[in-house]
């Protein structure tokens, strides 16, 4: 069976599976990832090999792009203070703390390794959260939240990730060249979203007359600016979401409503069958990884993994809870920074904390793992890397995810009671 056979088979199965979904009321992106699992362990079935340079090249951009492009700007502004600490500050926490369990906690690894595990886990996936959430009827507080973290998070993880893997081919770490490092890939990628918005502005206005030369544009632009900035040696991923963020305003004041509707219902499309490939895909590459694992220390790897699993939570809620706290002291005192809207209330802080799920990201930084040192030597336990990555992202989706429902709902009701 040749490629696109599968991947056609694959887009079958995922819509019906879709489809019964919302028949028995479960969350589609549970469904999938078992499904995903249950397909590849089919004899029959051949390897799917998941390319991380397809993943960050192929589904990264449109998904950053509608995120950004249908956030609220204003709510986002609001907000900037706890988006930037769980979307930067919480990034390289989690990575630090999951290095320290890792390196104590399993054999063998060294500190170099134990931090490449903690960087590939260490953003999480809004997209997972909001598909898990969709018709729960989450405040818009809690989604732009979610949705601002994700799109600079990623930025953060891949920055740590090259940091941690340069480590262990044996690059001297320095602390301020990599603090450097780090502001002129987010700065670069903030250049290149400026500018290539730009571009993409002028072309919108000379074309917005034909809406589908204009949808057109709107689609191949994101993949332009990310192959660019990465081009470039930027944050392709900072330069996407300001791409979107600059042509979400620009959209509303010079697009005609039916050019918006008709827009809309083809992203829509795009981002319902992207979202569903990478939940399947997920469960699928489970099988493949697992079979590279010696099956005597299989359910000690799921063991590390569950407890990785757990120490992310705990940290995030920590954090999550002391930017509450944060807020509300610096609101009382006056200081004119935060204002009553950027407050957080209980229900959203429990909601943003649980919804710390990872996803396709930490899963194509683990795979893109490199094979071989510099010196031609195989990568240090590269396997039980992925392998406890891949684990780690199943647990909180299908953990975290089965339970945030069901944790919206009592929250709420609480709420009403009260």
């Amino acid at each position: 069976m040749e490629n696109y056979s599968i991947i056609i088979f694959l887009l079958a199965i995922m819509l019906g599976l879709t489809a019964l979904a919302e028949k028995i009321k479960l969350s589609y992106p549970i469904l999938l990832i078992v499904a995903g699992i249950g397909i590849g362990f089919i004899p029959a079935m051949p390897e799917v090999e998941i390319d991380p340079e397809v993943i960050f090249l192929i589904f990264l951009p449109p998904l950053l792009y509608d995120a950004a492009f249908n956030i609220s700007f204003n709510t986002f502004k609001t907000h900037l203070s706890t988006i930037s600490s769980l979307a930067i500050g919480l990034v390289f926490l989690t990575a630090t703390g999951i290095a320290v369990i890792v390196h104590y906690m399993v054999p063998g690894m060294s500190w170099p390794l134990s931090f490449v595990l903690g960087s590939i886990l260490a953003a999480t996936d809004a997209v997972a959260a909001i598909s898990i959430t969709k018709g729960l009827g989450l405040s818009h507080t809690t989604t732009t939240i979610l949705e601002g973290e994700s799109l600079v998070n990623d930025a953060s993880a891949l920055v740590a990730y090259r940091f941690a893997v340069a480590a262990v081919t044996g690059s001297a770490f320095v602390f301020w060249k990599a603090s450097l490092e780090f502001l002129l890939l987010m700065a670069g990628g903030f250049i290149i979203g400026m500018a290539m918005g730009r571009i993409l502005a002028f072309i919108l206005k000379k074309v917005h007359d034909s809406n589908i030369i204009t949808i057109s544009f709107m689609l191949l632009m994101p993949f332009v600016t990310y192959r660019v900035a990465e081009e470039l040696s930027v944050s392709g991923v900072i330069a996407v979401v300001v791409l979107g963020l600059s042509i979400s305003g620009f959209s509303k004041k010079i697009f005609p409503e039916e050019l918006k509707n008709e827009s809309k219902t083809i992203w829509d499309i795009i981002i319902f069958l992207l979202n569903g490939l990478i939940f399947i895909l997920i469960g699928l590459e489970f099988p493949y990884i697992a079979r590279s694992i010696d099956h005597d220390k299989i359910w000690l790897y799921v063991g590390y993994a569950l407890i990785i699993t757990v120490v992310a939570l705990l940290l995030r809620m920590a954090r999550v809870f002391l930017q509450k706290v944060n807020l509300e002291r610096a609101f009382l005192q006056n200081r004119g920074r935060v204002s009553k809207e950027a407050l957080l209330s209980f229900e959203e802080s429990v909601i943003i904390s649980w919804s710390g799920m990872r996803g396709i990201v930490s899963l194509a930084i683990a795979i893109g793992l490199p094979a071989t040192l510099e010196d031609g030597s195989p990568f240090p336990h590269r396997n039980v890397i992925i392998f406890i990555s891949v684990v780690v992202v199943l647990f909180t989706l299908i953990g975290q995810g089965l339970t945030l429902p069901w944790i919206v709902k009592k929250l709420k009701a609480s709420a009403v009671t009260v």
